[in-house]
């Protein structure tokens, strides 16, 4: 999709890498529409992006899903269309299953899962009448691995990949395209102001800037490409881990090790800041 002149809404569009892709975007010629639930996160994101025509700001919790048309309309008497809808918009309550409680998994369930799935829903007919666009669902690597400690979040990370890849069977000769862009451990926030509740195994993978995330979801849209894994040698091993169960458990322990010296590294790292 040529992306000059179009319109875009990216849920979780006001920090990490919904704020970079927005950055990414407007320098790519688009209008951009963000989202987030925090009114002076958007207006700072607002002022950092600059662009003030071409940049809206959206106050709303995803998983109200009710609000959905009326939103995207909104964007559409803006910009006068919506041709790509980014669900970027993520949450997590870490520990085992036993120590979540039931509004917890839900509140996993509404924001990562739910919400894109009616969020999709309601924006194909804006992006039908727009000319055609693309569809970009971002997951995780976690939802193409199983990892203890993390089994909400897994499962609605296997759930996304798998309804981006059934809609992009779907759409296919539609002029709309589906896509989902499965990173592994990102430098923002999301991670890093949790670091002692993540898994070390997580750690056991590089991480990737939201620069190189947002570039990712921005190839998808221009060339319509259903997956993107990164890095790329992550999407392998996690592929291989999928395949072949016992050898991932046999290399747990491992990578266990790896991603503890790496956690502590980026202790360190965050004590300098």
């Amino acid at each position: 999709m040529d992306i000059r002149g179009r319109t875009a809404l990216i849920t979780g569009g006001s920090a990490g890498v919904g704020l970079a892709l927005a950055r990414a975007l407007l320098g790519a010629g688009a209008n951009v529409a963000i989202t987030g639930r925090d009114g002076a996160r958007l207006d700072e994101a607002a002022a950092a992006l600059g662009a003030a025509e071409r940049v809206a700001t959206i106050r709303w919790d995803v998983a109200d899903v009710g609000r959905a048309d009326e939103m995207f309309a909104a964007v559409e008497r803006r910009f006068g269309g919506l041709h790509l809808l980014v669900n970027n918009a993520g949450c997590n309550h870490r520990g085992t299953l036993e120590e979540l409680t039931v509004d917890e998994v839900l509140h996993i369930v509404d924001t990562n899962l739910r919400a894109p799935l009616a969020l999709t829903r309601a924006a194909l007919p804006f992006i039908r009448r727009a000319g055609g666009g693309a569809i970009v669902n971002v997951a995780s690597l976690a939802g193409r691995v199983p990892f203890a400690h993390e089994t909400v979040y897994c499962a609605t990370k296997f759930g996304l990949r798998a309804f981006t890849l059934a809609l992009a069977e779907e759409l296919a000769g539609s002029g709309i395209t589906a896509s989902v862009v499965s990173p592994g451990p990102i430098s923002t926030g999301f991670i890093l102001d949790d670091i002692d509740a993540i898994p070390d195994l997580v750690f056991s993978q590089p991480m990737s800037s939201a620069e190189e995330v947002a570039q990712a979801i921005l190839a998808c849209v221009r060339d319509g490409r259903r997956e993107r894994a990164l890095p790329r040698t992550s999407g392998w091993l996690a592929h291989l881990g999928y395949l072949f169960p016992a050898l991932r458990r046999a290399v747990a322990p491992l990578m266990q090790r790896r991603g503890r010296r790496a956690k502590a590294h980026w202790r360190q790292e965050l004590a300098r800041r």
